[in-house]
């Protein structure tokens, strides 16, 4: 694609736009369903979801993938105590799906299984419903954690990371 064609396309979409896109209800309702997610395991799930890329990415031509592991990265996914973040990323302006795992748990899941999640997503999103496709990405993501990494009632399990969803 040409480099100002996807400048344009990523410029014309805002946070406004993303927040449009999933509305309030199903933001909380994605909310929600991570938090009741994480009492089932040790991992911590976050969901970003971005309108466009920055411009400065933009120039570089860097991929929806490049961002998703840079947004892994600033949204402290990584940063878990047993190395068991995921991160569910959508990119609205190249309707791109982007699953970054930390290492605890891609020793544990085959590529294969998070393609799958990416693909229940975009179908989903080819019928417009943000909201199914998110709530079962999440709901997917936290049946894999809770099945490598369970909670222990014995042991406390902190919250590491917000479960709002973070909307750029």
């Amino acid at each position: 694609m040409n480099t100002w064609i996807r400048i344009l396309k990523h410029r014309w979409l805002d946070e406004a736009d993303a927040q449009r896109t999933l509305g309030t209800n199903t933001l909380l309702r994605i909310e929600e369903r991570v938090a009741s997610s994480e009492r089932t395991h040790t991992g911590e799930l976050r969901v970003c979801v971005e309108a466009g890329l920055p411009l400065g990415y933009l120039w570089r031509g860097a991929s929806a993938r490049d961002r998703a592991i840079s947004m892994f990265g600033k949204l402290r996914v990584w940063d878990t105590e047993h190395n068991n973040g995921v991160l569910i990323y959508l990119l609205l302006a190249e309707r791109r799906i982007e699953i970054v795992a930390d290492r605890g748990i891609t020793q544990r899941v085959p590529e294969h299984t998070w393609q799958d999640i990416s693909d229940a997503m975009v179908a989903a999103f080819k019928g417009g419903d943000y909201a199914r496709g998110l709530l079962d990405a999440v709901d997917r993501v936290g049946a894999l954690l809770a099945q490598h990494f369970p909670a222990n009632v014995s042991q406390l399990n902190p919250n590491e990371l917000p479960d709002r969803p973070d909307v750029r």
